[in-house]
């Protein structure tokens, strides 16, 4: 078994924002050699989140509408007497979760005919990172 680790860095443009990363995922996929196995995405910033599933707009529209809706900015949140205001952004995370793990098969992301890697940032407009870690043979 062999693992390979790779960063991508990058500049959000909004505070919050939905990036279609399945690009860069595959790329270091085909890097690495890997042919069967898996490969990690993990946001790493705490007020971020990695996900599957389709690059509709409307469907991102909705999603975002969902989480401000489950997650409403709110200058009230117990998290600003830090001195900070993005309490909601910490929500949306946790419901978007940070990671996901996506199946390798033939030296390819076995995704479906529809599924996309996605970054969503949910408090934006500053430098970003993500860690993609593919283990397989």
């Amino acid at each position: 078994m062999k693992a390979t680790t790779e960063y991508f860095t990058f500049n959000t443009s909004r505070k919050r924002e939905y990036i279609d990363i399945t690009g860069k995922v595959d790329d270091m996929l085909k890097k690495s050699g890997i042919k069967e196995g898996m490969i990690l995405v993990s946001a790493m910033h705490i007020t971020a989140g990695v996900y599957v599933n389709d690059a509709e707009d409307g469907l991102i529209q909705d999603m975002d509408a969902w989480l401000e809706k489950l997650a409403p900015f709110n200058i009230d949140y117990l998290h600003h007497r830090t001195g900070e205001t993005n309490g909601d952004a910490h929500l949306k995370s946790m419901l978007v979760h940070h990671q996901v793990i996506v199946p390798v098969t033939g030296g390819r992301l076995d995704l479906g005919p529809w599924q996309r890697v996605f970054y969503a940032e949910f408090d934006g407009q500053r430098k970003k990172r993500i860690i993609v870690k593919a283990m397989g043979e």
